[in-house]
């Protein structure tokens, strides 16, 4: 199939790009990656084990990218293809800022990216990108000029999904208040604002207090998680 226009931004600590990386010529195929991970509960008698749900692993996109400077020549003066490679390369290597390699984004200018139409319960999940970051590059060098300049390239990359804590709380909603939500502690919130918010209803705010061994509800320190305790 032929890829609209892919690029690869890279990203800073609060998701705004700092710079993109057009794909001189767009894959011909994008392999997407998802499962998820469920126990295996064995009962006695069954003619099967009971599937209790874990958690989601991480999805993961393969793609293969090419690259060639043949047209500037391939004589004296070539360019090295490794002028435009490195641009893919460093994206895995670790920034002295964040002492981590950069989170990217791999986007496409056309409609209908894997994940932009999900509807009713999942529609608070959709995406228009894949964030990410680059688990593992492989440079395979195919064309040399007669001085050892290399010409022509195929990487093949590998992006793992990235996705914050707070970011994914966000877009699931858990909404039963049969099963254990989690809520990030934010600058402002109280118990029985959390409570509101995951129970519709602030009354069950001692619930959590005492679940998360909280003393003084007046003290709720920002980053900090809390498990909210089915109801009963």
């Amino acid at each position: 199939m032929a890829i609209a226009k892919a690029l690869l931004q890279r990203l800073d600590r609060s998701s705004a790009v700092i710079d993109q990386i057009p794909v001189e010529f767009n894959p011909t195929e994008l392999t997407f990656n998802k499962s998820a991970q469920h126990a295996e509960i064995s009962i006695p008698g069954l003619d099967a084990p009971i599937l209790q749900f874990v958690r989601g692993q991480s999805e993961t996109l393969a793609l293969e990218l090419f690259f060639d400077t043949t047209d500037q020549g391939m004589g004296n003066g070539a360019v090295p293809v490794t002028t435009l490679t490195d641009q893919f390369y460093k994206l895995i290597k670790i920034d002295r800022s964040t002492h981590a390699p950069p989170v990217c984004r791999f986007v496409w200018a056309g409609r209908g990216f894997p994940g932009a139409g999900m509807t009713g319960s999942h529609s608070t999940q959709n995406r228009e990108h894949f964030q990410c970051v680059v688990e593992s590059v492989r440079q395979r060098f195919t064309l040399f000029s007669p001085e050892g300049v290399p010409l022509r390239a195929t990487l093949s990359v590998s992006l793992k999904e990235f996705r914050p804590l707070h970011e994914q709380l966000d877009q699931i909603r858990f909404e039963s208040p049969d099963h254990t939500h989690v809520h990030v502690v934010q600058r402002g919130d109280t118990l029985t604002a959390i409570a509101a918010r995951l129970y519709d209803d602030p009354a069950p705010w001692r619930a959590i207090a005492v679940h998360n061994g909280i003393d003084d509800p007046l003290e709720l320190e920002p980053g900090t998680i809390l498990e909210a305790p089915p109801l009963r």
